[in-house]
This record gives C-alpha cells, structure tokens and sequence, in this order.
C-alpha cells in the first residue's frame, strides 16, 4: 500500500494536518512534531524515500516552496513595525551574520574533522534563523513587543542573507581557478538581479493591484504565479538570487501604499503552512543518523558553539551603541532556532557536492538537521521559563478592547477595570471619548480598524473585542476586521434587533451569528434606557454559601447578568450560545435595575 505515490503523498498531507493539530493543542512549534514524523517514517521505518517518491523533482520543489515561504514572511514585514530597531535589525543579519560564520566555521572544521570548505559551507548555512519556527515560537513566549519584533523581521530577512552566503561559499569552492574574483563576481551579480528584479516586479505588481488591473477572484493566483516566475527569472539571471528577490518583492509590497494584501496575505499564510509541513516531513525522512552517531562527541561541541558563544557574540556585538537593555540581549541571544531554509539549502547543496566527489559532503545535512532539531526542542522548553526570568514576557491577551463609548459602555469599562481587567475604549465621537477620558477610561480615538489605528492602537494586552456602538453600518466591518486579526470567537457583539425583522431589513446569517452578546434583548437601545433610568453595574463576590441560584433569587428580573470574573482573573462573558456557571469566589457583574424600573419593564433573567 505504501509504494503507490498517491497513497504516500496523502499520507504526508494527513499527517502534517495531526501534527500541526497536536502542536497547537501542545502550544510547541509545529516543526517538533513534524520532525519527528519525518524522523519515524523515513530512517526508523523506511516507508518514506523521498528520494525515490520525487527524483529529480524534489530540490525544484523544495525551493519553489522556500521561496513562497520567505515570500509570505516578507508580506508581514512592516516599516513602522521596525521603527526604533531598525540599526538593530541590520547589525543582527550582517555584524551577526559575519560573526557567527567565523566562529562557527573552526569549531566545525576541528571538532567534526572536515575540510575547510565543508566547514565554511557548514558555518554559513546554520547563520539563518526562519520565521518558520521563529514566529510560531513567538506566539508561545509572547515576549516583549521590541524583542518580537526584531526576532521576526531578523528571521525574515535573515534567510536570502544566509542563502546568500551559502552560495557564495560555494561558488568558490566549485571555483576551480580565480575563485575570489568568481565568488565577487557572482556576489555581485546576485545581489543586483535580487534587488533590481525584486523592487521592479513588487512596484508592477502592486500598481496593478492598486488599479485593479487584476479582477478580484485572480488576485490570488496572478502574485503567486508572477512571485513564482520572479524567482525563477532571477535565477537564470544570477545563480540562487531568487530568494533575495521574493523577499524585496514582498517587502516592496506590504509598504505600498493604497495596496491592500490582506486577502493575499491571507490565501500564502494557508499555503506556507502546507508546504512547511511537507517539506519538514519530507526532509527530515532523508536524515541519515548513522553519519551523526559517527561524528561523536564532536557534533555535541559544535552545537555548544553555535548556542552559547555565536549567537549571544553576535547579539551582543549587533547591540553596541543601542539601546537595547542587558535583558533584551540576553533573549535576544537564546531564541534563534533553526528552520526549513537551513535544511533546503543544506540539501541543496550537499547533492551538488556529492555528484563533485565531495565524500565529506554527506554529513552537511545530518548535522544541519541536529542543529534545527536542538536549537528548536532546546529553546522551545526553555524560552518562556528564561521570558519570564528576565521578566520580558508580555502579559496574557485578557484584556477587552471597547468599540463605543455610549454611558452604558462606559459603566462597563469602569467594572471590568474595578475586576483587573485592562480596557480600552474607542469611538469616532469626540465628544464620548472626553467623557471616556474624564472616567480615566484608556481611550484611542477614530476608526479602530484605520491604518492610523493599526500603526498606533496597541493591542498586545487585548484578547477580546466588544462591539457596543450605535454604528450599525460601521459596527459589521469592525466585527469582522478584528475576528480576522483576532481569531474566531474574540468578538462580541450587541444584537441589533433586525434578526427578526422584515426581510430586507435582515443582516446577514452570518453576521447575526455574532450578535449575541449579554442576551437576546440586550440592544443597544434597551441598554442606553436601561442606564438613563438609574440602572447601575454591580459586582457581586459569589461564594459556598451565597450561589448564583441565590444571586438569582435575590435580584430576580432586575439583573441583567453580563460577565464573571473567576479567581485567576479571566473574565467571561454572558452570551447566547455560551451560558455561564459562576463557581464560588467567582465575581459576577450585573446591570441591576431598580425595583421601580424593573416592576414597569422585565429584564431577562440569567436563566
């Protein structure tokens, strides 16, 4: 059964889709379980030979899907995302990459006991880190957002330097004769076909979509095909600089303005993590451990260099004169795990060497693999622990950001701040914003879902979204912008009361699916009378003796429950389609009518 391709290539897809499942579930990067996958059905089992399964289609494969990884990492990058770290940034992927080449290449040279062009090769290929396993890492640590944002704009960029340095290493070790003024010569020549092709094709293709000459439905597929056929190009033009390319392309391409790359953005995230899977799988069943055994204790040595010495030498020499603080660098010097262009480019290159009569060619992936494998099991356990020691790890995302500012929304952010909970406020209206301000309410005032408010509105503290405005032609794009930032679930919204209405009035299936915020008859409306005659919010310690079916009894129709906080400080909101069952400790927060209000008009009751 495991012979037929169709059966193996589905097989790999299957698998990939359980292992990226069990690292979310598990909160580790994907590429753990991934590389032990890879490792199980290729050297344990030999059920998977890529070798045989592709041929001579596998290394064209595994760098067209190289390419549309650092392409889509490259769309993430954004200029204001680098301002104040820029310096650092730069020093990291050249002073850095410099340093840890040098001291990498001897160790690997004397305790592996290759040839110094294999040590070399060696030494300029593990200088890249990847965003393939940076920023999944990063989604786990949540550091602070500088040291974010320099480890993922370095392990972007990083990758075409590296690759870069990789080719040049051999260029001149395939050089039989002037191989310096070769490799300046190739260095060159790749450097301005990956920036003149890449700048030139990213401004065409994002005037083009700027003017929508592209209909809308070939978006997608117009920037993938024209990314693709860039990268190619560049190639026939200077060997190996298409990765530089691709990477100008989309960097060209989030900075543009009037450009909008969401929905490509979008359709390449979903892509990269197939083809990351894949290849992962893929090439980690090429592993061949006996050469690793071989080696001893020497690859031991070799990885503690590359750990503790370059890596924290680099960052630190890339810090002078800035100011990034101790603890910073010291991060910054623990997380730098290895990932899919390291294991490509070592590939890559290893056959080439092979077929040139290189017998020591052969340990270049083994132990590229090592290094990916260490480097990410090794920080991966460690980096939250070592986040929190130098107490560099942002707080868990609980707090509610607050789309309107009407007098209800306002007595609702001062109960969730009285419960510890962060809030920010927001709102088109100046004159609510002051009154938000005058109750010391955090507050940002304009569209929340402007490019204004994507360069300056921080929501690094921010895990849920309340929709509580009277905008209802506003209040559906705001809904779905932060639901697709946010992730489904986050945002909640107020009914609108059109659900039932007449059948042009309807909103959407969809969009009214997400109005079920407090409870069916919480409108806006009902919400803003309910406050103007007197209602107030109220938060009630709930206990062994005092339940919430005593709260219930107490307060009757009067309470409109809204949210419970719990004894770690989380909070949960009264929805439709979730009820709550407060335990004891827990506080539970109401709009609480007084008994002549509530006597003229029933509220809906918890139950």
């Amino acid at each position: 059964m495991f012979n037929d391709p169709v059966v193996l290539l589905v097989s790999v897809g299957l698998i990939s889709l359980a292992c990226q499942y069990l690292a979310y579930r598990l909160k580790l990067p994907a590429i753990l379980p991934l590389l032990i996958s890879g490792i199980v059905l290729g050297p344990i089992l030999g059920v998977l030979h890529p070798d045989e399964l592709f041929g001579d289609l596998l290394f064209p494969i595994v760098s067209l899907s190289v390419a549309i990884i650092l392409f889509e990492g490259a769309l993430t990058l954004r200029v204001q995302d680098i301002a104040g770290h820029g310096s650092m940034v730069r020093n990291l992927c050249t002073v850095g990459v410099v340093l840890t080449w040098l001291v990498v290449t001897p160790a690997a040279h004397f305790m592996l006991g290759v040839s110094w062009q294999v040590a070399f090769l060696f030494g300029a290929i593990v200088t890249v880190t990847g965003p393939t396993v940076v920023i999944p890492m990063l989604r786990t640590i949540r550091p602070s957002s500088r040291v974010a944002n320099i480890l993922r704009w370095e392990g972007i960029i990083i990758d075409p330097i590296g690759a870069l340095l990789a080719v040049l290493v051999y260029e001149y070790i395939a050089s039989d004769q002037n191989a310096l003024s070769h490799t300046l010569q190739a260095f060159g020549l790749t450097v301005a076909v990956g920036v003149v092709v890449g700048a030139g094709l990213g401004y065409l293709m994002g005037v083009a979509l700027r003017n929508n000459w592209i209909p809308l439905y070939l978006q997608n597929t117009a920037v993938l095909t024209l990314m693709l056929g860039g990268f190619a190009f560049s190639n026939v033009l200077a060997h190996e600089s298409g990765l530089l390319t691709v990477t100008i392309m989309g960097i060209g391409l989030a900075n543009m303005k009037h450009v909008d790359v969401d929905d490509i953005l979008e359709f390449k995230e979903t892509l990269s993590v197939l083809l990351i899977s894949a290849l992962f799988i893929l090439l980690a069943a090429r592993i061949n451990f006996s050469e690793i055994l071989s080696i001893g204790w020497g690859a031991v040595l070799v990885l503690v260099v590359i750990i503790f010495i370059a890596r924290p030498l680099g960052v630190f020499a890339s810090a002078l004169g800035s100011d990034i603080t101790v603890n910073e660098r010291l991060l910054l010097s623990w997380i730098a795990p290895r990932g899919i262009v390291a294991a490509a480019v070592s590939a890559l290159f290893a056959l080439r060497l092979e077929a040139q009569g290189d017998a020591q060619a052969s340990i270049l992936v083994p132990m590229v693999f090592l290094v990916i494998i260490s480097t990410v099991v090794l920080q991966s356990l460690t980096s939250v622990t070592v986040a929190n020691l130098l107490k560099l790890r942002a707080p868990s995302p609980n707090g509610i950001l607050i789309f309107g500012t009407s007098k209800f929304a306002r007595a609702l952010a001062k109960g969730l701040i009285e419960n510890g909970i962060t809030v920010r406020m927001c709102d088109t209206n100046w004159d609510s914003i002051g009154e938000a301000r005058m109750d010391n309410i955090p507050t940002y005032y304009g569209n929340p879902i402007s490019e204004h408010a994507e360069r300056t509105l921080d929501l690094s503290a921010i895990g849920q979204v309340l929709v509580l405005s009277p905008y209802r032609q506003l209040n559906p794009l705001v809904t779905y912008h932060f639901e697709y930032t946010m992730g489904k679930g986050t945002v909640l919204a107020l009914t609108s009361g059109e659900q039932e209405g007449r059948a042009s009035h309807k909103v959407s299936e969809d969009y009214a699916k997400k109005l079920g915020l407090f409870n069916a008859t919480a409108t806006y409306g009902r919400l803003a009378g309910l406050i103007s005659r007197g209602a107030k919010i109220k938060g009630t310690k709930l206990s062994e003796t005092f339940t919430e079916d005593h709260y219930r009894e107490t307060y009757g129709n009067r309470a409109t429950p809204l949210f419970a906080v719990d004894t770690q400080g989380h909070v949960y909101f009264y929805t439709l389609d979730k009820p709550i069952k407060p335990k004891a400790d827990w506080t539970l927060v109401s709009l609480v009518e007084n008994e002549e209000s509530a006597a003229s008009e029933p509220v809906e009751s918890m139950s």
